[in-house]
């Protein structure tokens, strides 16, 4: 399977940012775990002016359902619950999304 690179885009609230720094550097278990038995690694947060940047790899066959089985783990879930406050969707996302997905416009291997 070829590896698909996923990146995006969400703003971090500047007066949550020692806590969401926090949380990651002592990110749960069962969160990694589930994000690896998904596919995903090559995992990355990068932040730049209140701009949080993720890339990401999947070498998965299914993105959607892969995801989609990240969403039902219950840990992952209440890491959401500790995390999604820490952060301001774009104004450009659509229904439903948080992280606004970023176009990938040059890769070099």
């Amino acid at each position: 399977m070829p590896v698909q690179r996923h990146a995006s885009v969400i703003r971090l609230r500047g007066e949550l940012e020692a806590e969401y720094r926090a949380l990651h550097a002592a990110a749960w278990p069962e969160v990694l775990a589930t994000l690896k038995r998904a596919h995903i690694g090559n995992y990355s947060i990068f932040l730049r002016d209140g701009l949080l940047f993720s890339y990401l790899e999947y070498t998965g066959e299914d993105y959607a359902a892969d995801t989609a089985l990240i969403a039902e783990c219950p840990v992952t879930r209440d890491w959401w619950a500790r995390t999604d406050p820490c952060q301001q969707p774009l104004d450009s996302v659509g229904d439903g999304e948080r992280w606004a997905p970023a176009e990938e416009v040059f890769h070099l291997d």
